[in-house]
């Protein structure tokens, strides 16, 4: 009777089966169909701008939780298949979800495929960095950037955390942050171009008893406000019992022109990010 009993169970089992593996399919594509097919980019572009440009720009240039998707080689690989994977699966232990796909749900296979095209059709190699990196670590320190700036858990946070800025973001998007850093504030949620929303958005607030407050903030709805101050405290109120408070999209971060930092000095600094941002840092 073992062997019916087993046989029987193996066809009861083999739907169960079928939908899982419907449900999951093995990825084995490896190249993209839609390559090299300016259609296929065009609808890619749409599809980008509906699922992912709130995370990584209008312009796939990067935004406040994404990296610059115009860039290669791409820190979490480089290959059709591994960007198709990254999109379909997401990747762990980071803000990526999962655009599921196979199962009709988000986008399906080809519209992902379709979002390869676009990138690839936009995408350029970095242009090699000839800063001195050791140099630039030294700068990065006697410049103060630590107080306000984390790298790998050590540094402040007024800023935003920059342990892998240097290969998620290119090294013009990287000076122009230190030179203008009130620039991707200034952008409106509607704005074409905008790489934060309300990331490092500053405040003001003048509390019942007249005490002056300023920094960035942390969480706000209609009736209370959490923030930091620029000591790193924080803070939270009820609106109702605040004398005033005042947002503002200008950076806390002052605006470094080439008489504060040199050009070839800005370069170094921004040469220690991209070697910081490598798994073991400057070498």
């Amino acid at each position: 009777m073992t062997g019916p009993r087993i046989a029987l169970r193996a066809t009861l089992l083999l739907p169960w089966i079928a939908c899982i593996c419907c449900c999951f399919p093995a990825f084995t594509q490896t190249t993209n169909p839609r390559a090299d097919n300016p259609e296929a980019a065009k609808l890619g572009e749409f599809q980008f701008r509906s699922n992912c440009a709130f995370c990584h720009g209008l312009g796939a240039h990067g935004g406040g939780r994404g990296p610059d998707l115009t860039r290669t080689p791409k820190k979490h690989g480089n290959s059709d298949a591994e960007i198709f994977r990254n999109v379909q699966g997401g990747i762990p232990g980071t803000a990526m979800p999962a655009a599921v796909g196979s199962i009709g749900v988000g986008m399906s296979d080809d519209e992902i495929w379709q979002v390869i095209a676009y990138i690839r059709s936009i995408e350029k190699v970095s242009a090699a960095n000839s800063g001195d990196a050791t140099r630039g670590e030294q700068l990065y320190t006697s410049h103060g950037c630590p107080s306000c700036h984390m790298i790998r858990g050590n540094g402040g946070r007024l800023g935003p955390d920059l342990s892998s800025a240097g290969s998620s973001r290119a090294a013009e998007y990287l000076t122009e942050s230190v030179r203008n850093p009130s620039r991707q504030l200034t952008h409106g949620l509607l704005e074409a171009q905008k790489e934060f929303p309300q990331d490092y958005e500053s405040v003001t607030v003048v509390a019942a008893d007249g005490t002056n407050y300023r920094g960035i903030i942390l969480n706000e709805d209609s009736f209370t406000l959490q923030m930091i101050d620029v000591s790193e405290k924080v803070h939270s109120f009820n609106k109702r019992d605040l004398q005033s408070f005042e947002k503002s999209r200008k950076s806390l971060m002052p605006a470094y022109g080439s008489d504060s930092i040199s050009d070839k000095d800005l370069q170094d600094i921004v040469a220690f990010l991209v070697a910081t941002s490598r798994k073991g840092g400057v070498q």
